[in-house]
């Protein structure tokens, strides 16, 4: 989820400058509602709506189940009609902005008249697919999408917030569901231990927050629907488990967003929300919030880790949560901002920044 939040902004910069493009992108299906909406019924040859903004074409490749069962009879033929997909579709240039051999192979399947990645992508192997290799300089995983992406017809490429589906269904979910009045959602969750601060930290700061008679949405996945149910019976807060819909337009309403290292956060930084991110083994200056005003936690002797360790790193583990609070009334306090809409403009050039690093 995190890989693609980080190409939307160079991509609906690229539909900027070329609006009569045609566009396409091959993605896992579970997160094709960062694309268009689930209700909709879309038509290769239909004209972009706010439920399908970006793209015009959107290729599903269930590439990590094909992993799972790479014996499966369903695989081979799934491989074969993905290929063929995207062969099918005369794609002229592809870009990979992922940087992964299996991304830069599904990438060479639409055999593109140029294949477009980075000098030094995340995995090293991937660059000999590309048939043109650009060095990036930029610090922040979003600039260097955009000097990728630069590279296809030499445009400047300005970042702003990126393209997001409304989906009406969803709205129609967080009417019924969502607080009717201004919420902070949290989003406690993390792909690794490591980078997964406390549940019970989450609770104090929600309980400090109900108190002081703020509404608080706890949102989860189905797998931590539980420990979000207990957060929520301690605190006073709202579990919710939201489809990926329904977060994106829940994100659109929260006031703020308080989350680590995880897709919940990198969607409301695109979706221009109010952000506190609790950050250990992961670099925000790489991986952190780009757009909206955000404040980043973060002890100065934590170290870039990737590593997949069942415990939070000791740096993370620092962070109280009376640290977290008094960001999240300095960010309520500088920025009353309303619900983000579904215009889906243009991109900005120029859009602020604001991060704020912990020391203790």
């Amino acid at each position: 989820m995190g890989d693609i939040l980080h190409a939307l902004p160079a991509v609906s910069a690229l539909r900027a400058a070329h609006p009569e493009w045609l566009l396409g992108w091959a993605i896992e299906p579970q997160w094709r509602a960062l694309l268009a909406a689930y209700s909709y019924p879309h038509q290769p040859a239909a004209p972009r709506t706010p439920s399908m903004p970006l793209v015009d074409r959107i290729h599903t490749v269930a590439a990590k189940r094909w992993g799972r069962q790479p014996l499966a009879p369903s695989t081979l033929r799934d491989i074969l009609a993905s290929r063929s997909e995207l062969r099918q579709a005369s794609y002229d240039i592809c870009i990979d902005l992922q940087g992964a051999v299996r991304s830069a192979v599904i990438a060479r399947w639409a055999r593109p008249g140029r294949l477009i990645g980075e000098a030094a992508p995340r995995e090293p192997l991937a660059r000999w697919w590309f048939s043109e290799r650009v060095e990036t300089h930029g610090t922040h995983v979003i600039e260097q999408a955009a000097e990728v992406a630069r590279a296809v017809d030499g445009d400047p490429l300005p970042l702003g917030l990126p393209c997001l589906p409304c989906d009406p269904e969803a709205r129609a979910w967080c009417a019924s569901h969502a607080p009717d009045r201004p919420f902070v959602l949290l989003s406690p969750g993390a792909g690794w231990g490591a980078k997964r601060w406390p549940l019970e930290r989450y609770a104090e700061v929600a309980r400090a927050l109900v108190a002081e008679g703020m509404a608080v949405v706890v949102n989860a996945s189905p797998a931590e629907q539980p420990l979000a149910e207990q957060l929520a019976r301690q605190s006073g807060a709202t579990a919710l488990v939201p489809t990926l819909s329904q977060l994106i337009e829940l994100s659109r309403r929260a006031a703020l967003v308080v989350a680590g290292d995880t897709g919940p956060l990198h969607l409301a930084a695109a979706l221009g929300r109010p952000v506190v991110g609790i950050y250990g083994p992961t670099d925000p200056a790489r991986n952190g919030p780009y757009h909206g005003e955000h404040i980043i936690l973060r002890h100065p002797e934590s170290r870039r880790d990737h590593t997949r360790r069942a415990e939070p790193e000791a740096g993370l583990l620092t962070i109280s949560p009376a640290e977290v609070l008094d960001a999240v009334h300095s960010l309520l306090t500088s920025t009353a901002r309303p619900p983000a809409d579904c215009s889906n403009r243009a991109p900005a050039p120029g859009q602020p920044t604001a991060t704020v690093k912990a020391a203790r």
